[in-house]
């Protein structure tokens, strides 16, 4: 090159330039999302109407004229005048959920005995933490903890402790008596309700699920007929039937397979059907990430000379899972709202506590249910819109290619 074109070509990089300010901004937000074109500017303009005609009554109904305190249902059946409601109507009822808020959340446990749950609560919270936060060390111990430490302390500290102790007695013939050091009083299962049925449920069943659903997902493409055939026919038969035929036949048929004066836990059925269940679906959520992986990662494995349950491991089902992310928490989001039809077989999540509190003949009134079903209502919202977007926190983090 001469000297004279060397003179026309830049050593060094452009430096950056802020945005036009037409391009930047909320008005060019608002034009390329609302005002793009003749129909998106109708659209907006009606949704924007129904929301000014509508939250007015709405704020006025849950908040502004809402019962927040009360003893009884005389505060709820009170009629409110004015505000931006016809005169003579009834506001929310806030007592009747603040009355009755310990047992929506523990149902008959014991008062005395609430402890428990909360601490089994916050150590699940201290257990899970590490495992969520991606930067936290030692996943492989916070694993085993959280996954075969936890749920063993908590079932103790939720349902019981007592312990054996051999008592001797040597006057004149061998006596062998058994008595037993309590150290927490068993609450029978029949007593747990409201949302701590609702977790312990959808926590068992979202542990269970997972490892057996791809289990299921790697015999549905394994290579040996038999296998394939059975791990088809337990997805194909389990997901042709609603979850409320599962959890009967846990219910009724499950004692059936036991020996004779042997029984089953009313919330062991109920888990053991949902876990069955979700795990259906999950393995065709994983069966279609291992679909979606290129064929070359598996010729890739295999060159390398690694074995099946290596290159399942440690090249392919990482990518699959990666892959379905959204899949694998529809499945789990669906699965936490299914856990109110457990109502079926005489267990009461917290839909299910909150309706069977709606007899309640103190709290009895027209606004009580309503009252009570949107508490249900935001309370299964939270827990699921906070999956959701810890979803999409794992897909930013992994680089799925969803753009957020």
């Amino acid at each position: 090159m001469s000297a004279a074109n060397q003179s026309f070509v830049s050593k060094s990089l452009l430096s950056a330039q802020p945005a036009p300010a037409s391009e930047k901004g909320p008005w060019h937000w608002a034009k390329k999302n609302l005002f793009a074109t003749p129909k998106d500017v109708v659209l907006t303009v009606l949704a924007v109407a129904l929301l000014a005609w509508a939250i007015p009554h709405l704020v006025d109904w849950l908040f502004v004229h809402a019962v927040w305190n009360g003893t009884d249902r005389t505060f709820c059946a009170t009629t409110v005048q004015g505000g931006t409601q016809p005169d003579g109507w009834n506001a929310a009822c806030w007592a009747f959920v603040r009355a009755k808020f310990l047992v929506f959340m523990f149902g008959l446990y014991p008062p005395e005995e609430r402890w428990r749950p909360v601490l089994v609560a916050i150590l699940m919270i201290i257990g899970f933490a590490p495992l969520l936060i991606p930067s936290f060390p030692r996943k492989g111990l916070n694993a085993i903890i959280a996954f075969f430490v936890l749920p063993i302390l908590s079932f103790f500290l939720l349902h019981g402790l007592s312990i054996p102790v051999i008592d001797w007695d040597f006057w004149g013939y061998l006596h062998v008596k058994f008595s037993g050091v309590t150290f927490l009083s068993t609450v029978e299962t029949e007593r747990w309700g409201g949302l701590l049925v609702t977790l312990v449920i959808a926590f068992v069943a979202i542990v269970v699920s997972f490892p057996f659903g791809i289990l299921l997902a790697l015999g549905r493409r394994s290579k040996m007929p038999v296998l394939r055939m059975l791990c088809v026919m337990f997805i194909e038969i389990i997901r042709g039937v609603p979850l409320i035929t599962v959890l009967f036949m846990a219910s009724y048929m499950l004692p059936l397979f036991m020996p004779q004066g042997w029984t089953v836990d009313k919330l062991l059925r109920a888990v053991v059907g949902v876990s069955i269940f979700t795990s259906a679906y999950m393995a065709e959520v994983i069966r279609g990430g291992l679909q979606a992986v290129p064929k070359g990662q598996f010729e890739g494995a295999d060159s390398l000379g690694l074995g099946y349950w290596q290159k399942m491991r440690l090249i392919v089902l990482p990518q699959a899972i990666k892959l379905v992310i959204p899949g694998i928490v529809n499945t789990y989001i669906g699965m936490f709202k299914d856990t109110s039809l457990v109502a079926i077989i005489g267990m009461f999540d917290l839909l299910g506590i909150v309706r069977q509190n709606f007899s309640d003949a103190n709290w009895a009134s027209a606004v009580t249910p309503v009252t009570g079903l949107i508490f249900a209502g935001f309370t299964f919202w939270l827990f699921c819109f906070a999956m959701s977007r810890y979803s999409g926190f794992v897909e930013r983090h992994l680089d799925t290619g969803h753009k957020r």
